[in-house]
Protein backbone atom coordinates (compact mmCIF):
# COMPACT_ATOMS: atom_id res chain seq x y z
CA UNK A 1 0.00 0.00 0.00
CA UNK A 2 1.27 3.36 -0.97
CA UNK A 3 1.82 5.59 2.19
CA UNK A 4 -1.04 8.12 2.49
CA UNK A 5 0.75 10.90 5.16
CA UNK A 6 -2.41 13.01 4.89
CA UNK A 7 -4.19 9.91 6.49
CA UNK A 8 -2.18 8.28 8.81
CA UNK A 9 -3.61 5.42 11.20
CA UNK A 10 -3.42 7.44 14.25
CA UNK A 11 -2.73 5.52 17.73
CA UNK A 12 -6.07 6.88 19.32
CA UNK A 13 -7.49 4.81 16.80
CA UNK A 14 -6.04 1.37 17.42
CA UNK A 15 -7.00 1.79 21.26
CA UNK A 16 -10.37 1.87 20.17
CA UNK A 17 -10.62 -1.09 17.79
CA UNK A 18 -9.10 -2.64 20.80
CA UNK A 19 -11.61 -1.66 23.40
CA UNK A 20 -14.10 -2.23 21.04
CA UNK A 21 -13.18 -5.80 20.32
CA UNK A 22 -12.63 -6.14 24.46
CA UNK A 23 -16.43 -4.87 24.95
CA UNK A 24 -18.29 -5.37 21.72
CA UNK A 25 -20.49 -2.84 21.89
CA UNK A 26 -19.47 0.60 21.12
CA UNK A 27 -21.12 1.95 24.07
CA UNK A 28 -19.25 0.63 26.48
CA UNK A 29 -15.97 1.08 24.69
CA UNK A 30 -17.13 4.63 24.88
CA UNK A 31 -17.45 4.11 28.70
CA UNK A 32 -14.33 2.42 29.41
CA UNK A 33 -12.38 5.08 27.24
CA UNK A 34 -14.78 8.19 28.69
CA UNK A 35 -14.88 9.27 24.97
CA UNK A 36 -18.56 9.86 23.43
CA UNK A 37 -19.97 6.72 21.33
CA UNK A 38 -19.91 8.82 18.72
CA UNK A 39 -16.15 9.75 18.72
CA UNK A 40 -16.11 5.43 18.98
CA UNK A 41 -18.03 5.09 15.74
CA UNK A 42 -15.69 8.11 13.83
CA UNK A 43 -12.23 6.60 14.56
CA UNK A 44 -13.69 2.98 13.58
CA UNK A 45 -14.87 4.10 10.37
CA UNK A 46 -12.15 6.61 9.67
CA UNK A 47 -9.47 3.68 10.30
CA UNK A 48 -11.62 1.25 7.81
CA UNK A 49 -11.95 4.10 5.43
CA UNK A 50 -8.07 4.55 5.57
CA UNK A 51 -7.51 0.49 5.26
CA UNK A 52 -9.99 -0.25 3.05
CA UNK A 53 -11.91 -3.08 4.37
CA UNK A 54 -14.71 -3.97 7.45
CA UNK A 55 -12.64 -4.29 10.95
CA UNK A 56 -16.45 -4.61 12.60
CA UNK A 57 -20.08 -6.06 11.82
CA UNK A 58 -22.51 -3.88 13.72
CA UNK A 59 -25.70 -4.90 13.94
CA UNK A 60 -28.56 -5.36 16.98
CA UNK A 61 -25.97 -7.87 18.29
CA UNK A 62 -23.41 -5.24 18.90
CA UNK A 63 -20.09 -4.91 17.28
CA UNK A 64 -18.10 -7.74 16.43
CA UNK A 65 -15.22 -8.49 14.71
CA UNK A 66 -14.67 -9.36 10.79
CA UNK A 67 -12.53 -12.08 10.45
CA UNK A 68 -9.80 -9.64 8.89
CA UNK A 69 -10.62 -7.45 11.74
CA UNK A 70 -9.84 -10.34 14.39
CA UNK A 71 -6.21 -10.55 12.68
CA UNK A 72 -5.82 -6.72 12.60
CA UNK A 73 -7.11 -6.26 16.23
CA UNK A 74 -3.86 -8.50 17.23
CA UNK A 75 -1.19 -6.22 15.88
CA UNK A 76 -3.31 -3.38 17.16
CA UNK A 77 -3.00 -4.89 20.90
CA UNK A 78 0.82 -5.20 20.44
CA UNK A 79 1.26 -1.99 19.36
CA UNK A 80 -0.93 -0.31 21.88
CA UNK A 81 0.90 -2.22 24.90
CA UNK A 82 4.20 -1.09 23.09
CA UNK A 83 3.61 2.52 23.17
CA UNK A 84 2.23 2.31 27.34
CA UNK A 85 5.97 0.35 27.88
CA UNK A 86 7.88 3.31 25.96
CA UNK A 87 5.50 5.79 28.46
CA UNK A 88 6.26 3.84 31.47
CA UNK A 89 9.80 4.23 30.66
CA UNK A 90 9.76 8.09 30.46
CA UNK A 91 8.05 8.11 32.62
CA UNK A 92 10.43 6.60 35.27
CA UNK A 93 13.23 8.01 33.52
CA UNK A 94 12.29 11.87 34.46
CA UNK A 95 11.34 10.37 38.05
CA UNK A 96 14.82 8.31 38.56
CA UNK A 97 16.87 11.61 39.07
CA UNK A 98 16.82 11.39 42.67
CA UNK A 99 15.22 10.96 45.92
CA UNK A 100 15.04 7.99 47.67
CA UNK A 101 13.30 3.89 48.60
CA UNK A 102 12.87 2.65 51.87
CA UNK A 103 12.96 -0.70 52.00
CA UNK A 104 11.17 -2.86 54.92
CA UNK A 105 12.43 -6.70 55.75
CA UNK A 106 13.10 -9.08 57.74
CA UNK A 107 16.67 -10.51 58.75
CA UNK A 108 17.16 -13.31 56.19
CA UNK A 109 16.17 -11.09 52.95
CA UNK A 110 17.60 -8.36 54.57
CA UNK A 111 21.20 -10.10 55.03
CA UNK A 112 21.51 -12.79 51.79
CA UNK A 113 18.93 -11.26 49.05
CA UNK A 114 19.05 -7.55 49.29
CA UNK A 115 22.53 -6.23 49.40
CA UNK A 116 23.12 -7.61 45.80
CA UNK A 117 19.79 -6.12 44.73
CA UNK A 118 20.65 -2.52 46.14
CA UNK A 119 24.25 -2.53 44.50
CA UNK A 120 22.75 -3.01 41.33
CA UNK A 121 20.40 -0.38 41.59
CA UNK A 122 23.03 1.49 42.61
CA UNK A 123 24.75 0.78 39.72
CA UNK A 124 21.77 1.84 37.54
CA UNK A 125 20.40 4.69 39.65
CA UNK A 126 23.33 6.28 41.93
CA UNK A 127 21.39 9.40 42.50
CA UNK A 128 18.85 7.47 44.39
CA UNK A 129 19.40 6.91 47.97
CA UNK A 130 18.47 3.71 49.57
CA UNK A 131 17.10 3.24 53.40
CA UNK A 132 16.85 -0.81 54.74
CA UNK A 133 14.82 -1.20 57.80
CA UNK A 134 15.08 -4.68 59.13
CA UNK A 135 12.98 -6.37 61.47
CA UNK A 136 12.86 -9.50 63.51
CA UNK A 137 9.03 -10.62 61.55
CA UNK A 138 6.82 -10.33 58.53
CA UNK A 139 4.22 -8.87 61.11
CA UNK A 140 6.63 -5.57 61.73
CA UNK A 141 7.17 -5.34 58.13
CA UNK A 142 3.73 -4.94 56.63
CA UNK A 143 2.85 -2.87 59.83
CA UNK A 144 5.76 -0.23 58.69
CA UNK A 145 4.10 -0.76 55.49
CA UNK A 146 0.96 0.10 56.45
CA UNK A 147 2.28 3.01 58.51
CA UNK A 148 3.95 5.16 55.81
CA UNK A 149 7.69 4.48 57.04
CA UNK A 150 8.31 2.18 53.70
CA UNK A 151 7.67 1.93 50.36
CA UNK A 152 8.31 -1.54 50.04
CA UNK A 153 8.26 -4.48 52.01
CA UNK A 154 9.67 -8.00 52.27
CA UNK A 155 6.98 -10.25 53.50
CA UNK A 156 5.79 -14.05 53.78
CA UNK A 157 2.78 -14.57 51.14
CA UNK A 158 0.18 -14.55 51.33
CA UNK A 159 0.11 -10.92 52.84
CA UNK A 160 -2.84 -9.02 53.59
CA UNK A 161 -5.24 -7.63 51.21
CA UNK A 162 -4.42 -4.15 51.73
CA UNK A 163 -1.38 -4.81 50.45
CA UNK A 164 -0.07 -5.40 46.48
CA UNK A 165 2.75 -8.24 46.34
CA UNK A 166 4.45 -10.45 43.78
CA UNK A 167 6.48 -13.54 44.51
CA UNK A 168 10.30 -13.19 44.68
CA UNK A 169 11.34 -16.88 45.62
CA UNK A 170 10.20 -19.88 47.13
CA UNK A 171 12.51 -20.99 50.05
CA UNK A 172 12.82 -24.90 51.14
CA UNK A 173 12.50 -25.94 55.41
CA UNK A 174 15.84 -28.28 56.13
CA UNK A 175 16.25 -29.52 58.62
CA UNK A 176 20.44 -29.49 60.53
CA UNK A 177 22.34 -32.33 62.18
CA UNK A 178 25.33 -31.56 64.16
CA UNK A 179 28.58 -33.58 62.74
CA UNK A 180 28.42 -36.47 64.44
CA UNK A 181 24.65 -37.07 64.54
CA UNK A 182 23.15 -40.35 63.51
CA UNK A 183 20.31 -41.20 61.78
CA UNK A 184 18.20 -44.21 61.69
CA UNK A 185 18.34 -44.32 58.16
CA UNK A 186 19.52 -42.07 55.34
CA UNK A 187 16.34 -40.38 54.69
CA UNK A 188 15.40 -38.32 57.71
CA UNK A 189 12.02 -39.43 59.89
CA UNK A 190 10.16 -37.42 62.12
CA UNK A 191 11.18 -40.08 64.68
CA UNK A 192 14.59 -38.55 64.28
CA UNK A 193 13.75 -35.08 64.80
CA UNK A 194 11.29 -35.92 67.70
CA UNK A 195 13.81 -37.86 69.43
CA UNK A 196 17.02 -35.83 69.00
CA UNK A 197 17.17 -32.49 71.39
CA UNK A 198 16.24 -29.58 69.13
CA UNK A 199 17.25 -26.05 69.26
CA UNK A 200 14.47 -23.85 67.90
CA UNK A 201 12.83 -20.29 67.39
CA UNK A 202 10.19 -19.43 69.88
CA UNK A 203 7.09 -21.10 68.49
CA UNK A 204 5.30 -17.33 68.39
CA UNK A 205 7.86 -16.48 65.69
CA UNK A 206 5.75 -17.08 62.40
CA UNK A 207 8.66 -18.25 60.54
CA UNK A 208 8.08 -21.31 62.57
CA UNK A 209 4.24 -21.65 62.98
CA UNK A 210 4.32 -23.41 59.71
CA UNK A 211 7.03 -25.73 60.75
CA UNK A 212 5.46 -26.93 63.90
CA UNK A 213 1.61 -27.16 61.98
CA UNK A 214 2.98 -29.26 59.30
CA UNK A 215 4.50 -31.93 61.87
CA UNK A 216 1.35 -31.50 63.97
CA UNK A 217 -0.73 -32.67 61.27
CA UNK A 218 1.53 -35.50 60.43
CA UNK A 219 0.54 -36.81 64.09
CA UNK A 220 3.97 -35.41 65.79
CA UNK A 221 4.57 -33.11 68.00
CA UNK A 222 7.54 -31.07 68.50
CA UNK A 223 9.59 -30.10 71.64
CA UNK A 224 11.88 -27.72 72.23
CA UNK A 225 14.75 -28.21 74.38
CA UNK A 226 16.55 -25.04 73.56
CA UNK A 227 14.74 -21.43 72.39
CA UNK A 228 17.21 -19.49 70.60
CA UNK A 229 15.89 -15.74 69.09
CA UNK A 230 18.55 -16.12 66.41
CA UNK A 231 19.27 -17.71 63.10
CA UNK A 232 23.15 -17.34 63.26
CA UNK A 233 23.02 -18.42 67.00
CA UNK A 234 20.59 -21.77 66.02
CA UNK A 235 23.01 -22.82 63.70
CA UNK A 236 26.27 -22.41 65.19
CA UNK A 237 24.94 -24.49 68.48
CA UNK A 238 24.14 -27.43 66.01
CA UNK A 239 27.57 -27.23 64.55
CA UNK A 240 28.38 -27.42 67.89
CA UNK A 241 26.91 -30.76 68.92
CA UNK A 242 24.43 -28.91 70.81
CA UNK A 243 20.79 -30.35 68.83
CA UNK A 244 18.97 -30.67 65.64
CA UNK A 245 17.00 -27.38 64.14
CA UNK A 246 15.05 -26.96 61.37
CA UNK A 247 14.68 -23.26 59.69
CA UNK A 248 14.80 -22.02 56.24
CA UNK A 249 17.51 -22.75 54.16
CA UNK A 250 17.75 -19.18 53.83
CA UNK A 251 17.85 -18.14 57.03
CA UNK A 252 20.06 -21.07 57.64
CA UNK A 253 23.23 -19.46 55.48
CA UNK A 254 25.80 -19.73 55.56
CA UNK A 255 25.62 -23.02 57.32
CA UNK A 256 28.87 -24.55 57.73
CA UNK A 257 30.33 -27.41 56.03
CA UNK A 258 30.75 -29.97 58.33
CA UNK A 259 26.50 -29.79 59.18
CA UNK A 260 24.72 -32.46 57.39
CA UNK A 261 21.21 -30.88 55.80
CA UNK A 262 18.22 -32.80 55.21
CA UNK A 263 14.87 -32.19 53.29
CA UNK A 264 11.78 -32.40 55.63
CA UNK A 265 10.00 -35.80 55.24
CA UNK A 266 7.17 -34.13 54.27
CA UNK A 267 8.53 -31.10 52.29
CA UNK A 268 7.61 -27.34 53.10
CA UNK A 269 8.83 -24.44 52.22
CA UNK A 270 7.99 -20.44 52.63
CA UNK A 271 6.73 -17.91 49.83
CA UNK A 272 8.63 -15.02 49.81
CA UNK A 273 7.63 -11.83 48.58
CA UNK A 274 7.69 -8.50 47.45
CA UNK A 275 4.87 -5.90 49.10
CA UNK A 276 3.69 -2.43 48.85
CA UNK A 277 0.69 -0.59 49.83
CA UNK A 278 -2.00 -1.77 47.03
CA UNK A 279 -3.69 1.88 47.20
CA UNK A 280 -0.87 4.11 47.39
CA UNK A 281 0.45 6.56 45.00
CA UNK A 282 4.55 5.13 44.48
CA UNK A 283 7.48 7.04 43.19
CA UNK A 284 8.95 5.41 39.67
CA UNK A 285 12.17 4.84 41.87
CA UNK A 286 10.12 2.07 43.69
CA UNK A 287 8.98 0.21 40.72
CA UNK A 288 12.58 0.32 39.71
CA UNK A 289 13.75 -1.31 42.83
CA UNK A 290 11.13 -3.76 42.30
CA UNK A 291 12.06 -4.62 38.54
CA UNK A 292 15.26 -4.79 39.41
CA UNK A 293 15.38 -7.32 42.16
CA UNK A 294 12.65 -9.27 40.51
CA UNK A 295 15.51 -9.69 37.35
CA UNK A 296 18.22 -10.52 39.93
CA UNK A 297 19.89 -13.71 39.25
CA UNK A 298 21.39 -14.23 42.31
CA UNK A 299 17.99 -14.26 43.75
CA UNK A 300 17.19 -17.53 41.70
CA UNK A 301 20.40 -19.75 43.16
CA UNK A 302 19.04 -19.94 46.83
Amino acid sequence: MKANYQNQMKLSQLRILVAVAEWENFSEAALQLEISQSAVSHAIATLEDHLGVVLVSRGRHGARLTPVGKRIVEHARVIVNRTEEIIKEAESAKGLKGGQVRIASFRSVATHILPHAIAEFHRRFPSIAVHLIEHDNCTDVEHTLREGRADIGFILLPGSESLETWELLRDEYVALFPPNAKLSQPKLTWEDLINYPLIMHPLENTMMQPVYARVQACGYQLHAAYEVETDAAIVSLVAQGLGATILPRLAAQPIPANVQVFSLPVPLERIIGIAILADALHAPAVYAFIDTIKHQSLVENF
